[in-house]
């Protein structure tokens, strides 16, 4: 079948045109609304939309948004907003050209019947200018003459015939003063005048130049005898001592000659550390480290053997009385409830881990009148997300009965116990070849376990864990909200397509010196995947809860 790639949240480039898929449909109730449709064409149209549905759906319910939906709705938006701001600027333009035009129109404008009544001829402009700056009569005219005319005060002491005006008193003034500046100088430059700076100058140059040549003089006598080995104080003298004593101490220190050295000291260190080690791991002597060591080590052997000896006699002896108990219980007719008590600590257990109920009902009737079909009732605990939900279980270990037998009884289980969900487990010993690991028909599931077999286990929590969200699942519905089950039912397919691989390792187990590796390696990979579903269920469970939980709206 080949479907129209989805609308995805990347970018088309990174996704193909179209994906082939092919599924294979499990579920009864789909089964029966693709039945309505002629095979063909129209099933794979219907089948393509109700995916593409479930996929939305699916968005929705991890929050994701619907990018399609808000491009939509973000091109209406930007669609409105473009239509006001045009119809505004439209309308700006119109009032802003309406006002420009009163103002700035050449013809009937009030800016250009301004201008002009200011700059023509004999306007108001030239009239202001004309009393404050004209040629004969302005007021800049008369106050210039005041001040500045030929009759004024200014001009008459700047007159150069006026002998008392300020040019002459200026002149005779800087002449006195040049006059006097430069007889000082000149007396202050002249050897003749002993008070003159000149004088005092070369006074005082002379005597600090012979005080500093005969305090170099008596300077350089001091450096030279700090120099000189004749001096027996001099600092060179000092220097030699020294050194030939520091040498002479490192010489003594490192000679093997003196018993007081520190190379001696340090050579019968070294000699005593070495005795005393080799007497430590020497086994000839008893009380030596290495001769005790050894010693204990033997006495710790001896008590090991001896314990590892009384626990294989232990494990033999509850090995055997286990055996002897197994099969004590094959042929005893109680075997089948050994069966059903198994059952009942496997739920027990994993009830306790989410906060669960569970109770074993198989000795007490329940609403129907003598039956007490359901060995087994869990109630999801207040914590959980369907509180009060009830799972039935119904352990079986007989030969020869087939599915539909399991079915029937499974539903009158959960008529009896009151119960949401149904968990039927049926026993590897006696269960019909073909039958699946894990499966689910509608409201019940089905898994087949093996006692002896630890790595089975994991499949009766799955089954538990899927049954809890199957309760989930029908307390949502009940409660009129949506959840998202797809998740679930893709880590059931992918359960039940790795417990098939159980069989290919049964063939390699036959052979197990030749493929061992090769079981090892698909056991890992199986148990891998199997952990990664059980996550998965736990997952969405917790998701289904977190959706519970939210109010109404």
């Amino acid at each position: 079948m080949i479907a129209n790639a989805p609308d995805a949240a990347v970018a088309a480039s990174e996704l193909p045109y179209s994906m082939a898929l092919e599924l294979v449909v499990h579920d009864p109730g789909v089964i029966a609304e693709l039945s309505q449709h002629p095979e063909g064409e129209p099933r794979d149209e219907f089948a393509v939309n109700a995916l593409r549905i479930g996929v939305l759906a699916m968005r929705q319910a991890r929050g994701q948004i619907d990018i399609e939906a808000v491009r939509r709705e973000s091109e209406r938006l930007l669609e409105g907003l473009q239509d006001r701001l045009v119809n505004h600027s439209q309308s700006m333009q119109e009032r802003l050209a309406s006002v420009l035009k009163e103002y700035f129109d050449p013809q009937s404008g009030r800016f250009p019947e301004r201008v002009e009544r200011l700059v023509k001829k004999d306007g108001d402009l030239e009239q202001l200018l004309r009393r404050q700056i004209g040629n004969s009569d302005s007021e800049l005219c008369k106050t210039l003459t005041n001040h500045f005319g030929e009759d004024s005060p200014l001009m008459k002491q700047l007159g150069p015939d006026q002998s008392k005006g300020l040019l002459g008193a200026l002149r005779e003034t800087l002449e006195g003063q040049l006059t006097s500046q430069r007889e000082h100088v000149l007396s202050q430059f002249s050897l003749d005048n002993k008070e003159g700076a000149l004088s005092r100058f070369m006074s005082e140059l002379g005597d600090r130049q012979g005080n500093l040549s005969k305090h170099l003089s008596d300077k350089l006598d001091e450096v030279v005898k700090e120099f000189s080995l004749d001096e027996e104080n001099s600092a060179l003298s000092r220097l030699v001592r020294n050194v030939e004593q520091a040498q002479k101490t490192i010489t003594s220190e490192f000679s093997l000659d003196a018993e007081t050295s520190a190379l001696s000291r340090l050579k019968k260190l070294l000699v005593d550390t070495n005795t005393a080690i080799d007497g430590h791991l020497s086994l000839d002597d008893k009380n030596s480290a290495l001769a005790r060591l050894k010693g204990e080590l033997l006495t710790m052997l001896t008590e090991n053997r001896e314990t590892n000896q009384k626990f294989q006699d232990e494990v033999k002896l509850a090995l055997n009385t286990m055996v002897a108990r197994r099969e004590e219980a094959d042929r005893s007719t109680r075997h089948g409830l050994a069966f059903e008590d198994a059952v009942f600590q496997q739920i027990q257990q994993a009830s306790q881990r989410v906060g669960d109920i569970s109770s074993h009902t198989g000795n007490s009737t329940g609403l129907i009148k003598n039956c007490k079909v359901g060995d087994c009732l869990v109630e999801l605990g207040p914590d959980s997300a369907a509180p009060g939900a009830k799972v039935v279980i119904e352990a079986k270990e007989k030969a020869g009965y087939d599915l539909a037998e399991a079915r029937e009884e499974i539903e009158t289980a959960r008529k009896n116990r009151e119960a949401q969900i149904g968990l039927f487990v049926f026993s590897r010993r006696t269960a019909s070849e073909g039958f699946e690991p894990l499966a689910r028909y509608g409201h019940d599931v089905f898994v087949v376990w093996d006692v002896d077999d630890p790595t089975s286990d994991l499949f009766l929590r799955a089954g538990v864990s899927l049954a809890r969200a199957l309760c989930v699942r029908v307390h949502n519905q009940q409660e009129a909200q949506s959840a998202d089950f797809t998740a679930i039912d893709a880590a059931i397919l992918e359960v039940e397509k790795r417990f098939k691989d159980f069989d290919e390792m049964k063939t390699w187990g036959e052979t197990i010196q030749n493929n061992g590796k090769k079981i090892v390696d698909k056991l890992r990979i199986v148990r891998d995947s199997l952990e990664t579903q059980v996550k998965v269920l736990r997952e969405r469970t917790d998701e289904l809860k977190q959706l519970s939980e939210k109010p109404s709206e």
